[in-house]
């Protein structure tokens, strides 16, 4: 798919770094000029995407988060986070609400929270090779 714009970063998974990856996606993702509720929506489905690298990919120690952006056609952002971690043994599992393997403290709703403020969502995983998070919002027009 052809795109107008990109950027790539890549960090490691120190829950420091997880407000950094939010507001990188939200400064390249003003260039669609979104309005204040879509650039929330995806600020928090970032934030859920990186926290859940940063709690479950690599719990014995740090690991390496990937992070790609994308401007599509039609005012679309794709996001694209990767890690190279545990893996998710799984994923239907993982993926129903309230389910988490991250303690007491984890609400397991973050797949949830993604899934609802996107436009199109998808998480691949295999156990031992890591977890790809892939999220599309289409941003409205303004004139």
């Amino acid at each position: 798919m052809k795109f107008e714009n990109y950027m790539m970063l890549e960090f490691p998974s120190k829950s420091t770094n997880e407000g950094f990856a939010r507001s990188a996606v939200a400064c390249f993702a003003a260039q669609l000029d979104p309005t204040m509720e879509e650039l929330g929506d995806i600020r928090t489905a970032v934030s859920e995407a990186v926290t859940n690298c940063i709690v479950h990919a690599y719990p014995d120690g740090l690991g390496v988060i990937s992070l790609r952006c994308r401007i599509l056609k039609d005012n679309v952002l794709d996001i694209v986070i990767k890690d190279r971690g545990v893996g998710i043994e799984n994923l239907e599992q993982a993926r129903k609400p309230m389910f988490t393997t991250g303690g007491a403290e984890r609400s397991g709703m973050g797949f949830t929270i993604m899934e609802s403020f996107m436009t199109s969502f998808q998480v691949t995983s295999k156990p031992g090779k890591g977890t790809t998070v892939h999220m599309r919002r289409k941003l409205q027009r303004r004139k």
